[in-house]
């Protein structure tokens, strides 16, 4: 009886799921449009799709103190997990949870974290695997002058920053002066 229930629940489940979706137009069976519409929802990557390449076109060598300044960073899907910029087809959240953005830290010379976040801007656009963009990052020098380590890495807002699943970062340093 139980199993029944459960059963029943399933089945009513993926049929209201199955209606407010459409169809993808090369998918053949039942199963493979409810496994589009699980991974078409907004929610956290799975463990595998936390993997990019990232890359700081230009970088500068060096800055004022509170400079704001806009580099070119070069972000390109190495899983084989496709991004959606808002974290799933549509995503109409307010607080922009599971968005993928890029994000800058500054570092102190020996790599120890001064600041949580600096810029922040989210991808531009859907990245299927092995695709890549360009995207501008507003990042601004620390306030006081000194040698430092400038470091990029893509955040699944709210979810996870992709250096805590093992994703490598970009890096560049930067001597800060008055």
């Amino acid at each position: 009886m139980k199993l029944t229930l459960i059963a029943l629940a399933l089945v009513a489940a993926t049929a209201a799921t199955s209606c407010t979706r459409k169809p993808a137009a090369n998918s053949a069976t039942p199963a493979n449009v409810n496994r589009l519409v699980l991974i078409k929802t907004p929610g956290p990557l799975p463990d595998r799709g936390y993997k990019a390449q990232i890359t700081l076109s230009d970088p500068p060598a060096k800055l004022r103190t509170g400079q704001k300044e806009t580099i070119t960073v070069k972000v390109k899907n190495a899983s084989d997990v496709f991004w959606w910029a808002r974290g799933g087809e549509t995503n109409d959240r307010a607080d922009n949870k599971f968005y993928i953005a890029i994000g800058d830290r500054w570092l102190d010379k020996d790599g120890k974290l001064l600041t949580e976040m600096d810029g922040r801007l989210g991808i531009s656009k859907d990245l299927r695997p092995g695709e890549e963009v360009e995207l501008p990052l507003l990042i601004t020098a620390p306030k006081e002058p000194g040698d430092y380590i400038l470091e990029a890495d893509l955040v699944q807002e709210q979810v996870a920053w992709f250096s805590d699943k093992g994703s490598p970062t970009a890096r560049a340093k930067v001597t800060v002066v008055r």
